[in-house]
C-alpha cells in the first residue's frame, strides 16, 4: 500500500516507520522546522521492547527509503495513496482539514488515530464520511527527536472495522506487528480511549506534579475518581459501552472507579504510570513547554460538553478544562497552584458552591 503520514510525531514515526519496515511505501507530511533532520537522517525507530522483532538493534530507515514533503500539495504529487496516517494533537485539527479541504478529493481514506472524540466528525464534514476511519493507539512511544522515537510498551493498535478497506487496513497493521484488532462500534472504542487519557492529566499539569504524587494526595484521589465517574456518567447517558483496548483493560479502570480508594488505588496508579511510559502526562509537557496549546479541551472538556448536551452534570471535568486552559493562555499564573494540591481543591468546591 501507498501511505500519506501525518507528522513524524511520537506516535507518527511508531506507525508510519514500523509500516515502513514491512514493505509499505510511506510519504511524510511535516512542518520545515523537522523536515531538515527527516530528509538528512531518515527514521529511528528502537523497536526493542518488542521482543517479536528478529533483530534486537534499532531500526534505522534511510532518508532515501521514506518521503518527506512540506506541503499536502507537494505529498499528494507522489499519490495517488490507498490511506493516510493521522496522529496529530485535537487542537491541529481543524488546521489540518482547511489545509485539505480544497483537496478534499483528492485525498484518501484517514485512519484517525488522534485522542479524543471529535475529530472525525470534523473530518467527516470536510472528507465526507467514506474518507475517514476511526482508530487508537494504546501503545505507549517516547519521542527523542524528530523521526526518533522508542517503544516503551507494546500494547496495540484498534481499528474501526466499519469501512471497506477496515480488513485490508487490520491485515497491513498486523504485517507490520502493530498488534490491531478491530472494533464494530468505533464510538466505544474512542470514549474508551479517551476514558484511559483522563487519569492524572489536567491535575499534573495545573499541581505541576508527577502522576505517582497526584495519585498518592488522598483528597486529590478523590478528585480523580470524580473526574471518572462523570466520563462514564456521560458514556452512560450516550449509550456508549466501555470496551477493552490492546493491552488495556478498560473495563476493569472504570470497575475501579467505582470501588473505594483502598481498592482502586493500587490499579489506578499502575495504570496511569505504566499508560505513559517514563513520561510526564501530556498536559504537563503542552504547559510546561510553554506551547500555548492544550488538549485539554479535546479530551475533558469533550466530557464536559457531551455531559451538558446530555444533561449530565461534569463539575470536575469543567473545572479542570477552564483552570488548565487559563494556565495555559496565560490568564493565570503557571505558579497559581503549583504543588499546592489543597489551595486547587477550594478553588473548586468554592466554584461549585458559586454555581
Amino acid at each position: 500500500m501507498k501511505w500519506l503520514c501525518f507528522g513524524a510525531g511520537a506516535i507518527g514515526t511508531y506507525l508510519g516507520g514500523s509500516l515502513a519496515l514491512a514493505g509499505e511505501e510511506l510519504t511524510f507530511l511535516e512542518q520545515p522546522a523537522a523536515l531538515g533532520e527527516l530528509r538528512s537522517k531518515g527514521l529511528r525507530l528502537d523497536l526493542r521492547a518488542d521482543k517479536r522483532r528478529p533483530s534486537a538493534e534499532t531500526f534505522i530507515l534511510a532518508p532515501t527509503s521514506v518521503r518527506s514533503c512540506e506541503s499536502l500539495p507537494e505529498a499528494l504529487e507522489h499519490g495517488p495513496f490507498d490511506a493516510a496516517v493521522y496522529a496529530l494533537k485535537s487542537f491541529d485539527t481543524a488546521a489540518a482539514m482547511d489545509s485539505m479541504r480544497p483537496m478534499a478529493e483528492r485525498m484518501p481514506p484517514v485512519v484517525c488515530f488522534s485522542n479524543g472524540v471529535d475529530n472525525e466528525a470534523l473530518m467527516k464534514a470536510t472528507l465526507g464520511e467514506a474518507k475517514v476511519i476511526p482508530a487508537t493507539v494504546t501503545t505507549a512511544i517516547g519521542r527523542r527527536g524528530p523521526g526518533d522515537i522508542v517503544l516503551e510498551r507494546l500494547r496495540g493498535v484498534g481499528i474501526s472495522s466499519k469501512h471497506p478497506m477496515s480488513r485490508r487496513l487490520l491485515a497491513t497493521a498486523n504485517g507490520a506487528l502493530l498488534n490491531a484488532r478491530a472494533y464494530s462500534d468505533p464510538a466505544s472504542m474512542k470514549w474508551s480511549k479517551l476514558l484511559t487519557n483522563l487519569i492524572a492529566n489536567p491535575t499534573s499539569a495545573i499541581l505541576d506534579m508527577t502522576a505517582s504524587e497526584v495519585l498518592n494526595h488522598p483528597r486529590i484521589y478523590q478528585l480523580e475518581m470524580a473526574m471518572l465517574r462523570e466520563c462514564l456518567a456521560v458514556m452512560r447517558a450516550l449509550r456508549i459501552q466501555v470496551v477493552d483496548l490492546p493491552g488495556t483493560p478498560v473495563r476493569a479502570l472504570a470497575l475501579a472507579a467505582s470501588l473505594p480508594a483502598w481498592a482502586s488505588k493500587p490499579f489506578l496508579s499502575k495504570a496511569a504510570g505504566a499508560g505513559r511510559g517514563g513520561k510526564m502526562p501530556s498536559f504537563h509537557i503542552d504547559l510546561h513547554s510553554g506551547r500555548g496549546r492544550s488538549e485539554v479541551e479535546y479530551l475533558h472538556g469533550a466530557v464536559a460538553r457531551s455531559g451538558a448536551a446530555a444533561g449530565v452534570s461534569t463539575p470536575v471535568n469543567a473545572f479542570l478544562t477552564e483552570t488548565l486552559l487559563a494556565l495555559t493562555r496565560g490568564e493565570m499564573r503557571r505558579e497559581e497552584f503549583a504543588r499546592q494540591p489543597d489551595k486547587l481543591l477550594r478553588a473548586f468546591h468554592a466554584g461549585v458552591h458559586a454555581a
